[in-house]
């Protein structure tokens, strides 16, 4: 079980690491977007669309990193005076009844949509707009399941936690 935590946790690392320069990517492709809008007074659908993406990669090929790190949202007004036996429990309870089945269901959900896009070549609805949308969908699905995995990995450790 120990293996397979690492393994998990491991893939959820370097793609956290990876994607989190999608940030400063951003970052760079909104200031040039800006300053050729004020500056220039023209602007490009392509690039604004390149500032969405990126934003998307971001929030959902992070997600699995944030969870695993403990940056995630969470309400603690008992959980961070709880002992590592208690917080445990709830993160085991929490990972089997709530995120294990949301993940799968969001990743069927977003299977389907995705492969709609693709079987219909959809691309942006706006002229000069970024080819190709069923990629950033089919990273939906992507993003679901590096969270499940590091889902797993949460449990896996919540039970380490519980046998000690």
């Amino acid at each position: 079980m120990n293996a397979i935590k690492n393994i998990f946790e491991a893939i959820n690392e370097n793609i956290g690491r990876i994607f989190a320069w999608c940030t400063s990517l951003m970052v760079w492709v909104i200031c040039v977007d800006v300053f050729m809008r004020y500056a220039l007074g023209t602007s490009f659908i392509w690039m604004i669309e390149l500032e969405i993406y990126l934003f998307a990669l971001t929030f959902l090929f992070g997600s699995g990193y944030a969870f695993k790190h403990d940056k995630h949202v969470r309400v603690d007004l008992f959980y961070a005076k709880w002992s590592e036996r208690g917080k445990a429990k709830v993160n085991l309870i929490g990972g089997l009844l709530f995120l294990l089945p949301w993940c799968v269901v969001a990743i069927m959900a977003c299977w389907k949509y995705a492969m709609t896009s693709f079987r219909m070549g959809e691309s942006s609805g706006q002229a000069g707009g970024l080819p190709a949308l069923y990629i950033l969908k089919f990273c939906m699905v992507l993003g679901f399941v590096f969270l499940l995995i590091q889902g797993i990995a949460s449990i896996i450790h919540s039970i380490q936690t519980l046998r000690k």
